[in-house]
């Protein structure tokens, strides 16, 4: 894939448009690909969605997400390995090949982070074959460390692919997403290995800005608004040899409250400005 033809919105970008909205306007700008996310689709329907979206010839580049490993409770790990089989099947209906996973934080009163770890790598000895039988590839998404007590305690590329590599890279392998890994002098050796590997299985782009809103979670910055280098990511993570799909994932509430149709033509156009 090259030029445009590799940009895919993320749903969580213009989460105010309804996913019929955001097809329609997908189809008006020229915007061919998508990442979808499991809430708004179980809402709309799994198979009205995947009609959808087929109907309409949009590429489905990922669906997120899964995840959520790190319980300590029996009954929990359980629940959470049905909800990715789940997760999985969802992915394989909508047609696209990878299911990304955040791993999961600490649980309460812990702060074993070796074991949550572990605990990871356990229920992907589960879930990885499901997947590679239903031509679904899990993608471990490392987060920036502020999110390692909550949201996942994968906070590096390099520890992503250490889970990874037990795995084959049909089964599991990475995100490199710009906005949890800019910050890491370690993440450009980690992404031509991950490339050698065959793990790159999603590149995500958002862009950092400062100072971060009350929370954190809603600090993604719209491309070219912050301090990340778009177009040196994208130069390394094409040497590493990954040619697919380039999701913009805003988390954004300035973004969400402006008419989506018009965040989706800013994005195609900070896009081709700042990554290609």
């Amino acid at each position: 894939m090259t030029g445009p033809s590799r940009f895919s919105i993320n749903q969580m970008t213009v989460k105010q448009l309804s996913l019929p909205e955001l097809t329609k306007a997908c189809l008006r700008l020229g915007v061919p690909g998508v990442g979808l996310w499991r809430e708004p689709v179980r809402a709309y329907g799994v198979a009205a969605a995947a009609a959808l979206v087929r109907d309409a010839g949009l590429a489905v580049t990922s669906l997120c997400r899964g995840g959520f490993f790190t319980a300590i409770d029996p009954a929990e790990r359980a629940r959470a390995l049905d909800d990715n089989r789940a997760a999985i099947d969802e992915a394989a209906a909508l047609g696209t090949d990878t299911l990304v996973l955040v791993s999961g934080g600490l649980p309460p009163g812990s702060s074993d982070l070796a074991g949550a770890r572990e605990r990871i790598a356990d229920a992907l000895s589960v879930l990885a074959p499901y997947a590679g039988e239903r031509g679904v590839r899990l993608a471990i998404e490392p987060l920036h460390p502020m999110y390692a007590a909550d949201r996942c305690v994968v906070s590096t590329l390099t520890q992503a692919l250490a889970l990874a590599g037990r795995f084959p890279s049909s089964q599991v392998g990475v995100v490199v997403d710009t906005y949890h890994i800019w910050w890491d002098d370690t993440a450009p050796d980690a992404v031509a290995r991950a490339g050698a590997e065959g793990r790159i299985h999603a590149f995500q782009l958002a862009d950092w800005t400062t100072p971060l809103p009350a929370g954190v979670l809603n600090g993604r910055g719209q491309i070219g608004d912050g301090s990340i280098d778009m177009r040196a990511w994208r130069s390394r993570v094409d040497a590493a040899g990954y040619s697919g799909p380039i999701e913009v994932e805003l988390f954004n509430e300035e973004l969400w409250a402006r008419d989506g149709e018009e965040v989706l033509a800013e994005t195609a156009r900070r896009f081709t400005a700042h990554v290609l």
